[in-house]
C-alpha cells in the first residue's frame, strides 16, 4: 500500500511501516496544502492512505467515492511517544480499510 503521513504527524511515524511504501507531505512537498486540495494531490499521485491525528478531517470532506483511505490517530497528543502504541493497530486497520473510509485507531488505555 501507498501512505501518506500528515504532516501533523512527527515524520519518524512514518519509519514504523517498512511493509508499505510510505512518504510524508513534506517530503512530497505538500506542507501546508488544506485537506481538500491534498486529498486530490493524493489521488492524482496515487496514494491510497494517509494517516493523521486531525480528527475533523472526516467531517470537512467529504471521502465517498476518493480513492484515498484515511486513518487517524487518537493520542494523548502527537507526539512520537504518544502514537507509538497505535502502531500494532494501525497496521491492522492498513490490512482491511478500504478507499473512502475513515478508521479511527485509539491508544490502548492502562
Amino acid at each position: 500500500m501507498r501512505i501518506l503521513v500528515d504532516e501533523c504527524v512527527p515524520r519518524p511515524f512514518a519509519r514504523q511501516f517498512p511493509e508499505h511504501v510510505v512518504s510524508t507531505i513534506v517530503e512530497q512537498g505538500w506542507a501546508g496544502k488544506k485537506n481538500g486540495e491534498l486529498l486530490g494531490l493524493m489521488a492524482a499521485a496515487g496514494w491510497e492512505a494517509l494517516i493523521t491525528v486531525d480528527q475533523n478531517l472526516r467531517y470537512q470532506q467529504n471521502l465517498t467515492g476518493t480513492p484515498v483511505a484515511v486513518l487517524v490517530l487518537l493520542a494523548l497528543s502527537n507526539r512520537l511517544t504518544d502514537l507509538l502504541p497505535l502502531v500494532g493497530s494501525a497496521k491492522g486497520v492498513l490490512q482491511v480499510i478500504q478507499p473512502g473510509q475513515v478508521i479511527e485507531v485509539i491508544a490502548p488505555t492502562g
